[in-house]
C-alpha cells in the first residue's frame, strides 16, 4: 500500500486521508470541536461519577487501614458493593449483567476508585484485566459462565502474564499447558507479581501449549494444583494482594481456551492497550485528590505568621500540579474519545457498530502516551506533596507519605514506561512503512521547508496564537525527528533505543500540548475559561521547553 499524498503546506495533510487513524494527530491538528474533552461529560458521565466518589468517601476510605493489614474478606466485600452498583461492568453489554456504556464511563470511574491507589489496584484487576479479555476474546458461553459472576463481585479475578523470567518479554513465558488426548490442558509453571493473587477465585494464565504456542486460558482456582504463594513485601499498594501463583499440574478444560491457540499476544496486549489508557485515568484521579490534599494543608499550614499557601513558592508549585493534571485529564479523555469514535472496522467484538478490539490496537500509541504521562505527572505532584508538606510530609502520620509510596508503582504496571517509550516510536515508524501513516512524505516536505527561504509568520492577534504556533512547532519537531532517525538508521532503528526514547519524549510532549491546547479552544464559552487559558499557557510553554 503506497503513502496517501500530503499537502505541501506544513507538513498537512488532507484530514479524509488518514484523520481516524492513531497518530494522525501528528500530521494535522484537528479541530478542537473534534475532539472530546472533559467538559463535554454527559449527565449520565457526571451521575456515575457521582456514584463512585460517593461510594469511594464513604466506604472505601474509611477502610484503607484495615486493607493495608490484608483483610481481604474486607476486599472481596468492596469488590461485591462495587458490583451492586454496577461499577465492574460499565463496559460489559446488558446481557452479561453490565451496563453497556462508553469508554468514558469506565475512565469516569477508574478516575474515583483512583483516591484510594491500594483498592483501585484491586479494582482495576477484576474490571480491567479479567472481565476485559473475556469481554474482548472470550466465547458466547465463556462469557455466559463467567461475566455475570465476576460483574457481581462475586467470583474475583486475576491476570497472570509475568514471570521471574518473563516481565516485560512476556513471550518468553515457561509455563507449559500440555495438551490431553481429550483436548483439554495441563498447566504447570508459576507466574509473579499477580495483583489479587492471595485470593483471586478466576486467573487469566498465558501459558505456552506444549512449549511452542502462547496462549490465554482461563484457569479456575477450585480446579485444584492452584496455590498462591506468600504476599510481596512492597513498597506501596499496601492495602492490595500482590502474591505469586503457583500453578502443579493444573486440569483446564479445553472449553477453557480463551482465544485462538498461539495467539495468546493478541490477548494480552490488547487487554494492556486499554489498562494503559484507564492507568491513564487513574492517575489522574490520584493527582486530583493529591491537589486537594496539598492546597488543604497549605491552607491551615502556618509559618512567619500567615499560611504557607499565601507564600509565592507554593503558589508556583500549587499551579504546576493543576496545570499537568489538565494536560493529562485532556490526554485520556481525548483518547477515549477517538477509541469510542472509531468507526466499524470489522467482524471483531462487535459493540454498538463499533469494534472495540479493532479501536485498540489503532489507538495503541496515544493509550501508551496516557500511561507514559500519567504516572509521571502523578509522580510529579505526590513528590510535590510531600515537598509542601515538609518534614510532616516524610512521615506515616500524613497520608502524603503514602500517596508517595504507592504512586511509584504505576510507572513499572501495564509494561514499563521504558517498554512504552520503545513502542511510542515503533508503532508509528512501522505504519509508516506499511503506508498507513505518510510520516515519511511530511517530514521529506519540512525538510524541505527548512532548506527553502524562511517564511514570515504573522501574528493573527487571536488569543492563544503564539501557543498554536508553538504546539505546530512542536508537531513538526517530532515529525523532523522521525524522519532524520529513519533516514539515518533505516531499518536498524528498533535497535537505537536511545533515539527511540527521545523520539518517544517528543511525540508525548506534542501530544500533550495539543490535547491541553485543544481542550482550552473548546472550553472558551465556559464560565471559567481564563483558568482553562491559563492552565493550557502553562503546559504549552513546559513542553515547549522540554522539546527544545
Amino acid at each position: 500500500m503506497s503513502e496517501p499524498s500530503a499537502e505541501a503546506s506544513g507538513g498537512n495533510v488532507a484530514a479524509a486521508d488518514v484523520s481516524a487513524r492513531g497518530g494522525a494527530w501528528l500530521l494535522q491538528t484537528p479541530p478542537h470541536d473534534r475532539v472530546f474533552t472533559p467538559e463535554r461529560r454527559t449527565e449520565e458521565h457526571r451521575l456515575i461519577a457521582r456514584t463512585t466518589a460517593e461510594f469511594a468517601s464513604a466506604e472505601v476510605m474509611p477502610a484503607e487501614e484495615r486493607l493495608e493489614q490484608k483483610d481481604w474478606e474486607l476486599a472481596r466485600a468492596l469488590l461485591r458493593r462495587c458490583g451492586e452498583l454496577g461499577l465492574l461492568g460499565v463496559n460489559v453489554p446488558e446481557s452479561c449483567g453490565g451496563l453497556d456504556l462508553d469508554r468514558i464511563a469506565s475512565l469516569v470511574v477508574s478516575e474515583q476508585i483512583a483516591r484510594s491507589p491500594s483498592f483501585g489496584a484491586t479494582y482495576g484487576a477484576q474490571a480491567n484485566l479479567c472481565i476485559l479479555p473475556l469481554l474482548l476474546f472470550g466465547t458466547q458461553d465463556q462469557q455466559r459462565r463467567y461475566l455475570p459472576r465476576l460483574v457481581t463481585g462475586e467470583l474475583v479475578g486475576a491476570y497472570a502474564l509475568s514471570e521471574a523470567e518473563a516481565g516485560s518479554d512476556a513471550l518468553a513465558a515457561r509455563t507449559r499447558a500440555t495438551r490431553q488426548p481429550d483436548g483439554s490442558f495441563r498447566l504447570t509453571g508459576e507466574k509473579m507479581w499477580i495483583t489479587n493473587g492471595g485470593f483471586a477465585d478466576v486467573f487469566i494464565v498465558f501459558a505456552k501449549i506444549d512449549g511452542e504456542q502462547f496462549s490465554a486460558f482461563i484457569v479456575e482456582r477450585a480446579f485444584g494444583g492452584v496455590t498462591s504463594g506468600r504476599e510481596e513485601h512492597k513498597m506501596g499498594l499496601h492495602g492490595s494482594s500482590t502474591a505469586p501463583l503457583v500453578l502443579q499440574d493444573v486440569p483446564v478444560p479445553a472449553g477453557n481456551l480463551l482465544g485462538e491457540a498461539g495467539r495468546g499476544h493478541k490477548v494480552a496486549f490488547n487487554v494492556l492497550n486499554f489498562g494503559r489508557l484507564k492507568l491513564g485515568a487513574m492517575c489522574t484521579g490520584g493527582a486530583r485528590a493529591t491537589i486537594a490534599e496539598a492546597a488543604a494543608y497549605a491552607a491551615s499550614r502556618r509559618q512567619f505568621g500567615r499560611p504557607i499557601a499565601e507564600f509565592g513558592a507554593i503558589r508556583h508549585k500549587l499551579g504546576e500540579m493543576i496545570a499537568r493534571t489538565y494536560a493529562l485529564e485532556a490526554i485520556t479523555y481525548r483518547t477515549a474519545g477517538l477509541v469510542d469514535g472509531m468507526p466499524d472496522a470489522g467482524p471483531a467484538v462487535e459493540r454498538g457498530g463499533r469494534t472495540l478490539l479493532a479501536a485498540l490496537e489503532e489507538f495503541a500509541v496515544e493509550s501508551s502516551i496516557a500511561k507514559v504521562a500519567g504516572s509521571e505527572i502523578l509522580d510529579f505532584v505526590v513528590d510535590e506533596n510531600v515537598q509542601i508538606h515538609g518534614g510532616n510530609g516524610f512521615v506515616r502520620d500524613y497520608p502524603a507519605e503514602r500517596h508517595y509510596r504507592d504512586a511509584r508503582v504505576n510507572r513499572i504496571f501495564e509494561g514499563t514506561n521504558e517498554i512504552n517509550r520503545l513502542l511510542i516510536p515503533g508503532l508509528l515508524i512501522k505504519r509508516a512503512v506499511r503506508g498507513e501513516l505518510p510520516l515519511v512524505t511530511v517530514a521529506r516536505q519540512l525538510m524541505d521547508e527548512l532548506l527553502g527561504p524562511p517564511a514570515l509568520e504573522t501574528a493573527s492577534g487571536e488569543p492563544l496564537d503564539a501557543e498554536l504556533r508553538t504546539v505546530e512547532g512542536c508537531r513538526k519537531v517530532a515529525l523532523l525527528g522521525i524522519g532524520a532517525a529513519l533516514q539515518r538508521f533505516g531499518a536498524g532503528i528498533e535497535e537505537e533505543q536511545e533515539c527511540l526514547l527521545w523520539l518517544a519524549d517528543l511525540v508525548i510532549e506534542t501530544f500533550a500540548a495539543q490535547s491541553a491546547l485543544l481542550r482550552c479552544l473548546a472550553a472558551r464559552q465556559q464560565p471559567d475559561s481564563a483558568a482553562h487559558e491559563d492552565a493550557a499557557r502553562i503546559c504549552v510553554a513546559g513542553a515547549a521547553l522540554r522539546v527544545d
